[in-house]
């Protein structure tokens, strides 16, 4: 699906009063968030903490992340 229509979609549903939970590796979704919360550092056995909670912009600062690495 393309992405513009998927974010537009969200932004309909939301501008109607509902909340969106998404689950997402896709840059441009997770930029276009309110909240980020990113767990890692890795995965599997060496994942599960929680790496950052905050405002996309602010994920950019997190030197122990690797999504704000692609940021």
């Amino acid at each position: 699906m393309d992405i513009k229509k998927l974010l537009a979609s969200f932004n309909a549903l939301i501008e109607q009063g509902h909340s969106i939970l998404v689950i997402e590796h896709n840059t441009d979704v997770i930029k276009s968030a309110d909240w980020v919360i990113d767990l890692g550092p890795e995965a599997g056995d060496d994942g599960g903490q929680l790496v950052f909670a905050g405002k996309p912009a602010d994920l950019k600062k997190i030197k122990a992340s690797h999504t704000a690495a692609y940021l």
